[in-house]
């Protein structure tokens, strides 16, 4: 246990890393801790430059100048996905216990190769889905993992989310799946904005407080409407060791925002979070109901415990094993749809100029709408712009992409 002050470094203080400078901040009132460094390749643009500075923070236009001539029991990395497995093996082999904000990264070897160099460092890393550190869905999970609803049967969420022309232009890597120095990013609306809840959904069933379950199969769809790499529209079915089937369906090309909606079917009961209830509810199937207040959705929760993990006090509440899970629904979900289809061009509606532009679907909301309701992929509703993707096994998933067998329809598997 350290007694002297927490010296942290931040990699990444713009966008939402200018976020976890502010909460840190806001918690060296009940922590011992200080920034030692900052670094970003564009710090000129953060928002949080001014008090860094008023501090007499060091800044860096990379990660490796400060560990060439500083040291820092935490590191809190919020760079672009493709960088949060080199920086946070960098900030462990310097000595550092490291907070990594999500996705874990984009491909398993990596998350795998993260594990790794923690288990070597004898450091501790959390992963920075901030759900997970709230006191809600710690006590959700308690009462699954007790057994009070019985056992789950089907667990969903979707988000709808539109995202405009800047969205996808604020940098070299948005909607890309690999950067332009051909990295894996595989950034999408189902890797980046909306992680959060696809990792919810696993994270909710997970056997321990810091646990997912892990799928063991993926069937998946991904379309396109945006000019971008990748896709901004996509759902899943997964399922789990455990039996439990996993829904999941977002998409970016939408005009209208709607979700997280979430519906997690147990055998007595349904947990559900939609617009004019608690923001979490179960109704058990003898009528009686019970309450959840909404999850913490800010950044002092995920970093207090990050805090207390390096003071000795408390286990990390989501480590990368419990985010890798994440990162294989992903993996295979790119090898089960392949390329993303493109919508049908009669269908895209565009409105507004330049970084205001936003390109949607006609009718997509509702589509997407409907096959929540139904339990069913948009294939299997008979949409006319849908195809079908295959099922992928993840049980001895080796490295994205290809990494596990293609299941047959009659349930032999094929190379």
């Amino acid at each position: 246990m350290l007694n002297k002050p927490i010296r942290v470094v931040f990699s990444g203080i713009g966008g939402y890393g200018a976020h976890l400078v502010e909460s840190l901040m806001a918690l060296q009132e009940e922590y011992d801790c200080r920034i030692v460094g900052a670094a970003d390749p564009a710090w000129e643009g953060s928002r949080v430059l001014e008090e860094l500075k008023r501090r007499h923070v060091p800044l860096y236009s990379a990660l490796e100048d400060f560990y060439a001539e500083g040291e820092a029991d935490l590191a809190v990395i919020a760079s672009p996905i493709q960088f949060h497995v080199p920086q946070t093996c960098l900030a462990l082999s310097q000595g550092s216990h490291v907070y990594c904000e999500k996705p874990l990264t984009a491909t398993v070897q990596d998350g795998r190769r993260m594990i790794a160099a923690r288990d070597d460092a004898g450091r501790v890393v959390a992963i920075g889905y901030q759900w997970s550190y709230s006191r809600t869905i710690q006590a959700l999970k308690r009462d699954i993992r007790a057994g009070l609803f019985g056992a789950p049967r089907r667990f969903k969420s979707i988000v709808l989310w539109p995202r405009r022309e800047g969205y996808f232009r604020r940098n070299n890597w948005a909607g890309r799946r690999k950067d332009p120095a051909g990295r894996w990013v595989l950034d999408s609306v189902i890797n980046n904005a909306t992680a959060h809840y696809l990792h919810n959904l696993l994270y909710c069933l997970g056997e321990r407080a810091d646990s997912s379950a892990w799928p063991v199969e993926v069937t998946g769809e991904i379309y396109r409407a945006k000019d971008i790499e990748n896709f901004d529209t996509g759902a899943l079915r997964a399922r789990t060791g455990g039996g439990t089937e996993v829904l999941y369906y977002a998409s970016h090309a939408v005009n209208r925002s709607l979700g997280p909606l979430v519906s997690l079917e147990f055998e007595e009961a349904t947990v559900v979070s939609e617009p004019g209830h608690s923001p979490f509810m179960a109704h058990f199937r003898n009528g009686a109901t019970k309450d959840y207040p909404e999850p913490a959705a800010g950044g002092k929760e995920k970093l207090a415990n990050a805090l207390n993990a390096v003071l000795g006090r408390e286990p990390v509440l989501c480590p990368p094993e419990a985010a890798l899970a994440q990162t294989l629904c992903v993996n295979g979900l790119h090898d089960s749809a392949g390329e993303p289809v493109d919508f049908l061009a009669a269908r895209v509606r565009v409105s507004g100029a330049r970084a205001e532009r936003l390109t949607w679907v006609e009718g997509l909301q509702d589509e997407l709408r409907a096959c929540y309701r139904a339990n069913r992929l948009p294939n299997e509703m008979g949409l006319d712009w849908a195809c079908p993707g295959r099922t992928i096994d993840l049980r001895d998933y080796g490295e994205f992409p290809g990494g596990g067998r293609v299941i047959e329809p009659s349930g032999s598997a094929a190379g």
